[in-house]
C-alpha cells in the first residue's frame, strides 16, 4: 500500500501504511549498521512514527526519518560516552 491512510477493513485509520517506513528502516539499518542492531533501528523508527502521529497528527515519512535518525545519533553518542 502506498503512503496514505491504511484501510483496516472497518473504515479509515489514522495509522499510515507501513511501506514507506520499512524503506526508512532499511536505509537507517544500513547507515547505522556499525553502531546499532537492526532491532534498535526498528524501535527508533516505530517510536518516531507514533510520536509524530501523536504530536503533530501525521507521520510524513520525511519527518519520521529525521526523528528516527536523530534518536539513533543520540543513542550512538550515549554508547560512546558510556564506554
Amino acid at each position: 500500500m502506498a503512503w496514505g491512510v491504511a484501510d483496516t477493513g472497518g473504515g479509515m485509520s489514522q495509522i499510515p501504511a507501513a511501506e514507506p517506513y520499512e524503506r526508512i528502516a532499511a536505509a537507517l539499518r544500513d547507515e547505522f549498521a556499525a553502531v546499532h542492531p537492526a532491532a534498535t533501528v526498528a524501535r527508533c523508527v516505530d517510536a518516531a512514527r507514533y510520536g509524530a502521529l501523536e504530536v503533530v497528527g501525521h507521520a510524513h515519512p520525511v519527518l519520521v526519518e529525521r526523528i528516527a535518525r536523530r534518536h539513533l545519533q543520540v543513542l550512538a553518542l550515549g554508547a560512546i560516552g558510556g564506554r
